[in-house]
């Protein structure tokens, strides 16, 4: 009896044994396959630029193409695949604006429809573009160039009650996109200024009557702005600061002009 005893429990030694060696293979072998196993596609694709995009540049359908997206949902401003297959087709003739750089995700916001003017195509919408009379002196020398960003200076010239000449200028736009000098709206410059008698500008519907009225009772000077002060709001000043008379003596004539009253006396 106690043979038997000790039999079987040998046999169910052997047994658990068994069971334990072939859990562990499956294991193994389970891990073999998972690491031999190719990923899994991506679940989306996005459409991007297959080069450098330059501004102004119509899109051909070779210029774009489908990019795995791993970054989670895909954004609504970017065209994926799923929802637009056929986005290349479509997009192909459209105008870039702004310009991309390889790799970067296509945004319909940054291209204007096939078959627009080019002017019109620059356009974001419910702007307006609208031409100002400039000179070299109104324009920086002529450094002004097309997306670029400036201030509008509003100067006019009146008769005071003495029969003198009465000077007053002041910041009338702020902050606001120049489309074209002339008839070049492309940004591309060899150094050399660029000397024209309009600038064509992005603005908004209500500031349209503010520049036109300015320019029937006056002069406008466009005033460059940095770079930086891109990601400001353009903005109307409509309030006129509180000014002083300064008089300034030309040989036996003297011209008022009038100067922001918080400037220092002498400036």
């Amino acid at each position: 009896m106690f043979r038997i005893l000790i039999l079987l429990l040998a046999l169910s030694s052997g047994g658990v044994a068994a069971w334990l060696a072939m859990g562990a293979a499956g294991e193994q072998t389970a891990a073999a396959n998972s690491l031999a196993a190719p990923p899994s596609p991506p679940e989306e694709e996005v459409l991007v630029a297959a080069s450098d995009l330059a501004h102004g540049i119509t899109l051909k359908e070779a210029d774009l193409h489908w990019q795995p997206w791993t970054a989670g949902d895909v954004p609504a401003v970017f065209v994926s695949r799923s929802a637009r297959p056929d986005a290349p087709e479509v997009l192909k003739g459209s105008l870039v604006r702004g310009g991309f750089v390889a790799g970067e995700p296509i945004r319909d916001d940054r291209l204007a429809q096939p078959g627009a003017g080019f002017l019109s195509g620059q356009l974001p919408s419910g702007k307006r573009a609208i031409a100002v009379r400039v000179t070299a002196e109104s324009t920086a020398g002529g450094f002004i160039l097309p997306n670029d960003r400036v201030d509008l200076i509003h100067t006019a010239v009146k008769s005071g009650q003495s029969g003198e000449e009465r000077v007053s200028s002041r910041t009338i736009l702020s902050n606001i996109r120049v489309l074209a000098v002339d008839q070049t709206a492309s940004e591309v410059s060899d150094g050399a200024p660029v000397v024209g008698k309009t600038a064509t500008l992005e603005v908004d519907p209500q500031q349209i009557p503010v520049i036109t009225a300015a320019e029937a009772s006056g002069s406008i000077s466009l005033a460059l702005r940095a770079a930086s002060d891109e990601a400001e709001p353009a903005k109307t000043i409509t309030e006129k600061s509180r000014t002083r008379d300064i008089r300034i003596f030309v040989g036996n004539t003297f011209r008022t002009v009038e100067v922001p009253s918080s400037n220092r006396e002498g400036s």
